[in-house]
Parts: structure tokens; C-alpha cells; sequence
């Protein structure tokens, strides 16, 4: 943990706050801001740099919170770099399969199907691996950035299961043997509130 941080939940809003001052009024602001503030503060679960490549990272920095990468922001984002290819081919479906729904073409769209596929690969709630403050965000970062693929979330499946569900029947595998979600036995492991 950097000196930044040194109560994680108060730090993390503290962080955030300081973000947002410098936030460009992009939609994806207050997201990357909650992403990077729990990961500075110690807690989520996304690896360095939020799961992208330094270079891509300070891109990001630089386009939603120019000035705001000082030494402390960039040393609590840092971390030891775990290697890409633990599950590399699975990351890159997902990131396949978000880029393909994206919104438009912006950056911003690109760097966040990394970083929610980076998230994906942790074993919490997503929107918790993410660090994010709730689900509702996370919904709304989905709907902004992929609508189409949110668009399928018709149910409102958990958003994890959600995107592996939508990968496997990519490839035309089917795990769930009931004839529909609603009769499924696992069907508040798949739709229950998330806490």
C-alpha cells in the first residue's frame, strides 16, 4: 500500500475526490475514479494498473484526469506485474466479446472492456473486484460502454456470470440443463441480490 492510502475506505474517497476534481466530464470519470481510488486505497481486486499496460494506463490518466498522475497516484497503482498468460486466452475472449458491443469508439470503451475482462478473472462480485461502490454502478458502466451486450442482461443476471454465460454460448456450449432460468435450482446463484 502506498502512502497515499491509509484508511482504505475513507482514503478511497478521499482519492476519488481528488480525481474528480480533475475529470474531464466524460462518462467513464466517476467509474475509472472508483476503479483507481479502491486499488490506490488497498482494496477491489484488480491487479496493477487497473489490468492494462502501464503505457495504457497513463493514456487513460491522461485523457480522463489530466494532471492527476503525480508520483503517489502512479506508485499506488503499481504493483507486481503478475504474468498475462495466467488465463491470457480466456481475458481476451471477454475483451473480444465487450469490444464487440462497444458504443462507439472511443479509447475510454477499449480501456474498460480491459479492465472489466481483468476484472472478471478475480473471485468476488464483479462490481466489488472491480472497486466499484455498487452494482448499480457497474450496470451503468455496462449499458454506457456496451449497450448491446448489456442489452441481452434482460434479467438482470449478476454481470460475471452474465459475460462467461455469453461466452459459452458463443461457442455453442450450454451448461445449464433447465428448460429456463426461472426453473433452474441455481437460479439465485445467477440472480440474487449481491451483497
Amino acid at each position: 500500500m502506498s502512502a497515499l492510502a491509509l484508511d482504505s475506505e475513507q482514503d478511497a474517497g478521499r482519492i476519488y475526490a481528488r480525481l474528480m476534481v480533475r475529470a474531464i466530464g466524460a462518462g467513464n470519470d466517476q467509474a475509472f475514479a472508483s476503479m483507481i481510488a479502491t486499488r490506490a486505497a488497498g482494496g477491489g481486486a484488480m491487479p496493477p494498473w487497473l489490468g492494462l499496460n502501464p503505457a495504457a494506463f497513463h493514456c487513460l490518466m491522461r485523457h480522463h484526469f489530466p494532471g492527476a498522475a503525480t508520483r503517489d497516484f502512479l506508485d499506488a497503482i503499481a504493483g507486481e506485474t503478475t504474468s498475462s498468460e495466467v488465463r491470457g486466452d480466456e481475458r481476451e475472449e471477454l475483451v473480444r466479446l465487450m469490444l464487440m458491443h462497444k458504443a462507439g469508439d472511443s479509447p475510454s470503451e477499449v480501456w474498460m472492456a480491459h479492465v472489466v475482462a481483468a476484472g472478471c478473472l478475480a473471485s468476488d462480485h464483479l462490481w466489488q473486484d472491480l472497486g466499484l461502490w455498487n452494482r448499480a454502478d457497474l450496470t451503468a458502466l455496462m449499458r454506457r460502454n456496451f449497450p448491446s451486450l448489456a442489452g441481452r442482461n434482460v434479467n438482470d443476471m449478476k454481470w460475471k456470470r452474465f459475460l462467461y454465460k455469453q461466452l459459452c454460448e458463443a461457442e455453442g456450449i450450454y451448461t445449464c440443463r433447465a428448460p429456463s432460468c426461472e426453473v433452474c435450482t441455481d437460479y439465485h446463484a445467477c440472480f440474487g441480490p449481491e451483497h
